[in-house]
């Protein structure tokens, strides 16, 4: 059964919430230094391993894009979030339309983030030029 319209509503802005955590956990594992041994792990794994089962399954905890998959599902686990449909279909939907908007906002702070290291990078030099000046 489809839901009313002020239940959608209702249903969007959890969306919108559950991607945040969902979109920090596939960050973090995937990119923060605090993964970086098991990442790397993971990495030499997804190049070597013989089987190619053994080498996509390690290269899902080096794709932001990958691993987002499964926290989405673990984080429906965790909830019984639902978008749409009180079945099955609403489980389906509400993996991918997860999936889609915690990337959006993976995407965009990797943007904030490099945008943030060019500002440390240009203030470094400017304060580099200044004390030669000085």
């Amino acid at each position: 059964m489809t839901t009313s319209v002020v239940e959608l509503g209702r249903q969007l802005i959890y969306l919108l919430i559950l991607a945040i955590p969902i979109a920090s956990v596939a960050w973090t594992v995937t990119h923060e230094e605090i993964f970086r041994e098991p990442r790397d792990y993971c990495i030499a794994k997804s190049t070597t391993c013989r089987s190619i089962f053994e080498r996509k399954l390690f290269y899902l905890f080096t794709c932001e894009y990958c691993f987002s998959h499964y926290v989405a599902a673990a984080f429906l686990v965790l909830t019984r979030y639902k978008l749409m449909f009180d079945d099955w279909r609403g489980y389906l939907i509400a993996e991918f339309a997860l999936v889609w908007v915690a990337n959006v906002f993976m995407g965009l702070f990797a943007k904030l983030r490099v945008e943030i290291k060019a500002e440390k990078v240009e203030i470094a030099a400017a304060e580099t030029a200044a004390g030669r000046k000085t």
